[in-house]
Parts: structure tokens; sequence; C-alpha cells
């Protein structure tokens, strides 16, 4: 099976980013990141979408032994982000997932998780994994209820789901290997596409939800669908505080098909008398 899925990257002394993407017609790459973090008890935070099933797996347990993999954050369970789920839970016998239980719920569709393989968390919880302290919010932008944005306390790296990505011309691994222009236009456009719901929000309410991810204060920002970001952070919240104020975006149409829609609800008029 051909795989988007390219060569693992180290974005923080023990932080590994998996990185593949998806194309974007007439726009550019969405990345599409897993991550891992080396320690007493490795996290696989997400796990890649299933058109890389295999090769994933192989970049994983190059870096951790199946056996010693402890933990498996799923931020929600879209197909980009649970596609190779099932796959690392039976590889891997001590890890156990966390997660929301709306996401338990609605993984349920395709397969039952084993109960006592899952801990249910809201976002507002700090957990201690085998000494590394992580805790779990909500980000800013999302497109699924179950979404969960993780904090690592050591490496001070947001891993913010879906929040915070970009669409990018070029595929890189830091943001500031991108032009400011092309990675600002992206986290824009990313934003308004994937959570259309901002052109409805309060400006006031959506600056304190961004308020609250700049008193974190992190080093990195790390989104599912993004750069390693270092230096450009409070740009990029600048960026995605201006979101509410511009329309959501859309792909455009196949203006045949939409030729021939128009055409048809025109004949149906006409056959109505």
């Amino acid at each position: 099976m051909p795989s988007n899925l390219r060569a693992t990257y180290q974005a923080a002394p023990d932080v590994f980013t998996f990185p593949s993407s998806l194309p974007i017609p007439g726009a550019g790459r969405l990345p599409v990141n897993a991550f891992l973090i080396r320690s007493a008890q490795p996290i696989l935070v997400d796990t890649g979408m299933a058109i890389d099933r295999g090769h994933f797996e192989n970049a994983l347990w190059s870096l951790v032994e199946p056996e010693d993999l402890r933990w498996i954050i799923l931020t929600h369970d879209d197909r980009d982000h649970a596609g190779n789920l099932k796959e690392v839970l039976m590889a891997a016998p001590h890890a156990k997932l966390i997660t929301n239980g709306l996401s338990v719920a609605r993984l349920g569709e395709e397969w039952d998780v084993p109960a006592h393989r899952v801990v249910q968390v809201n976002p507002g919880r700090t957990l201690d994994l085998g000494g590394r302290e992580i805790s779990l919010l909500r980000p800013p932008s999302f497109d699924s209820p179950s979404t969960l944005a993780v904090y690592d306390h050591r490496s001070e790296a947001l891993f913010s789901a879906d929040s915070l990505g970009t669409v990018i011309p070029e595929l890189a691994e830091n943001a500031a290997e991108v032009s400011r222009t092309d990675y600002l236009d992206g986290v824009s456009m990313f934003t308004r596409a994937n959570a259309p719901w901002t052109a409805l929000v309060d400006q006031n309410k959506w600056n304190a939800l961004l308020d609250s991810v700049a008193l974190l204060r992190p080093r990195l920002v790390l989104s599912a669908h993004g750069l390693t970001v270092e230096d450009r952070i409070e740009e990029l919240l600048g960026t995605v505080r201006a979101v509410p104020t511009q329309q959501p975006w859309l792909p455009g149409e196949d203006v045949e098909a939409a030729t021939l829609l128009a055409a048809h609800d025109t004949l149906a008029e006409v056959t109505a008398f």
C-alpha cells in the first residue's frame, strides 16, 4: 500500500514526530502527525492514518519496543488520528489508551476497544504517567467534541490536536523553514476550514481561550496538522485570534456538476406546473 509517511524527526530531546500529509487541492499539503514521548513510561500521542499502516508501526517500533509502550493518548477518534490504534494496541500488550469517553463510544462503531485497556478522561485532568506530568485540556478549535489537547510539563510542549495547524505549499519540519506569509495564511485557512463554527464565536470568549494557551507559555507547539513551532508562537496565536472576523473556508466546487444540478432544479420548477 502506498504511504505518505516521511522520515521520523526529533522535535525535542525526548519528543519524536511521525510526519505524514494529505493533499489539499489548490492549497498545498496538510501535515498529519503523531508523536512519541520517550520517557520511563513511553507515551504515543495519536496513531497516524490507515494509509500509512505498516510503515507507521515500523517507524514507531524503531524507537520503542512494543512491550515497553505504556500509554496511547488519542486526541480524538477521527481516522487521521486513530488509523492504526487497533494495530498498535494489539502489538503493545502493556499499553493503555487514554482518551475521552465520546471517542471510546465512536470507536465502538468499528471496533470495541477492550474496556480494561482504556482510561477515560475529560479536559482539565492532570495525570502522572510514570513520573511524567501530562495535562489534558480543550484546545481552542476542534472538529470533534471529544478532542483533547496534551501539555507535557517536562518538555513544555503543547500537543494541540487539530488546533493551530496549517496548510503549506511544500512540506517542512519546523515553521521557521516556511515563509511567514505562507505559514500564517495556511494557519488561518486551516482553522476556518476545520472549524467553520469559529465564524460564530464571541470574540471575547475566543480571546479568553487563546489567553489560556498563552498562559501555559509552551516552548513548543506541536499540532497534529502543523509544524514544530518555537519562534512563531506569538504570531501563531495572533493569527488564530483574528479567525472569528473572517469567513469559513470552503474548497472550490465542481462547476460542471453544479451546472447540472442547477439545470435539474430549473427543470423541476418547470415540470411542477
